[in-house]
C-alpha cells in the first residue's frame, strides 16, 4: 500500500480536500495522521480530524493514527472501545508507547494495530502471544526522523526487517515529500537518513525492493507536482518518467517519448530498446563528444556503424567518445531512479520543468 500524511495542526481547507483527490488519483490509499505532535493543539483535534475521516471515506482510503497514551481522549474515544473507533471511521491506530501489550491484544482482536516496528523485541512479541494478540490484526510501522543524522542505519533496518517477516509482520515506513515539508525544521521525514530530501519516488522504491518493507507513506505534508508525476506513472502505468534537458532542440524528438529498456541490462547504461530501428534511416553525425557524466542522453551517430541510432542513459561516468553524441542530461533530482530502471522497464523522458496530467 501507499499513503501519504495530513496533520491536525491546521483547520480544514479546500485545498487539503482536493490535496486526498489528487493523492487518490496517483494511487494512494492511505492516510496517516497523529494525536501526539508536540506543536500541535489537543483541542482541535477532534473538529479537524472529523472531515479528513469523511474525506477519506469518500476517497475510498484507510485512515492510520498514530497514538500514545489516552491521547484518544482528545477526540472523544477510548483505546477500551475499539467499536466507536472504528465507527468513527479509523482503520488502524499506530500504538507508540503508554499502552500495555494486554491493552494491544485485546484492541488486536476487533482492529488493526500497528506497532513501533523500531523498538519491538522477541519479548515484546512472547507478551503479545501470551495475551492472545491477534497476529493477523498486527502490523510493524517505522517511524520517521525529523532531525538530520538520525533517520535509520539501513543496514541496521534491513536486518530489523528481516526478524519482523519472520514473525509474519506486514512492515510500513516512511518515505520523504519535497512539497510542503513538516515544520519546524522542515529536512524531510524519512525513515532512512539515506533518504532525506531524496526523490520521493526513488526512496519509496527503495524501501519496497530493497528492505522488505511492504507499505510506504510518505512522511511530509506535501509532494511537487514532478513528484506525483513520476509516483502516478510508476504506480498506475509502470513507468519510470524521467526529467530532462536535451543538448539542441533538434534532439527532443529522440528524447520526449516513451522507452523501454532492453531485457539484456547493461551495467554502464541504459539502452532503449527499439532507438536503433526507429532512428537507422537518420544522418547522425558526430558532435558533442564530451565525457558522459552519469544521467548523459547519448545518441550513437554514424561512425557506430549498425549502432547507429541506439540512444543511452549513462547509469556510471563514462569517458568521451566520438561515436557517441551526448544530447541531453537526466535532472539531478531523478538520478536515483535510473537504479530502479532493469531489465524491460518501461521509461519515458519530459521536459525538465514539464509537468502531466497527473498534476
Amino acid at each position: 500500500m501507499l499513503g501519504f500524511s495530513i496533520y491536525l495542526n491546521e483547520d480544514w481547507s479546500e485545498e487539503k480536500e482536493a490535496c486526498i483527490h489528487r493523492m487518490a488519483a496517483i494511487g494512494m490509499e492511505g492516510i496517516f495522521t497523529s494525536l501526539q505532535l508536540p506543536e500541535d493543539d489537543p483541542s482541535q483535534y477532534r473538529k479537524r480530524l472529523a472531515p479528513l475521516l469523511e474525506a477519506a471515506k469518500r476517497n475510498g482510503m484507510k485512515v492510520m493514527i498514530d497514538i500514545s497514551g489516552n491521547v484518544l481522549h482528545h477526540i472523544g474515544l477510548s483505546i477500551d472501545d475499539p467499536a466507536r473507533i472504528i465507527e468513527s471511521g479509523i482503520n488502524v491506530l499506530r500504538i507508540d508507547a503508554g499502552v500495555s501489550w494486554e491493552q494491544v491484544a485485546r484492541l488486536s482482536n476487533t482492529m488493526t494495530v500497528g506497532l513501533n516496528a523500531s523498538t519491538l523485541t522477541e519479548q515484546d512479541y512472547e507478551q503479545l502471544k501470551q495475551h492472545g494478540a491477534n497476529f493477523r490484526r498486527l502490523e510493524a510501522w517505522h517511524n520517521y526522523y525529523p532531525r538530520p543524522g538520525t533517520g535509520l542505519d539501513e543496514n541496521w533496518f534491513y536486518e530489523k526487517n528481516k526478524w519482523l517477516k519472520s514473525k509474519g509482520f506486514s512492515i510500513t515506513a516512511f518515505a520523504p515529500g519535497d512539497g510542503k515539508l513538516r515544520f519546524p525544521l522542515y529536512e524531510s521525514l524519512p525513515t532512512l537518513e539515506i533518504h532525506r530530501h531524496q526523490n520521493p519516488l526513488a526512496a519509496i522504491c527503495s524501501l519496497l525492493r530493497d528492505y522488505a518493507v511492504d507499505h510506504a507513506y510518505i512522511g511530509d505534508p506535501g509532494l511537487t507536482p514532478q513528484s506525483r508525476s513520476q509516483i502516478g506513472e510508476f504506480f498506475c502505468h509502470d513507468t519510470i518518467l524521467l526529467h530532462a534537458t536535451a543538448a539542441d532542440p533538434k534532439w527532443r524528438p529522440y528524447i520526449f517519448k516513451n522507452h523501454r529498456n532492453r531485457m539484456d541490462v547493461a551495467r554502464d547504461a541504459i539502452r532503449s530498446e527499439q532507438s536503433r530501428t526507429c532512428n537507422q534511416k537518420d544522418d547522425i553525425g558526430p558532435e558533442n563528444n564530451i565525457p558522459r557524466n552519469k544521467g548523459s542522453i547519448t545518441l550513437d551517430n554514424n561512425l557506430y556503424a549498425r549502432y547507429k541510432g541506439e540512444l543511452q542513459i549513462t547509469k556510471r561516468n563514462l569517458p568521451a567518445d566520438a561515436k557517441v553524441n551526448v544530447i541531453g542530461q537526466i535532472a539531478g533530482r531523478d538520478l536515483p531512479l535510473l537504479d530502479f530502471i532493469g531489465s524491460g522497464t518501461q521509461f519515458k523522458m519530459t521536459d525538465n520543468e514539464g509537468e502531466n496530467e497527473w498534476t
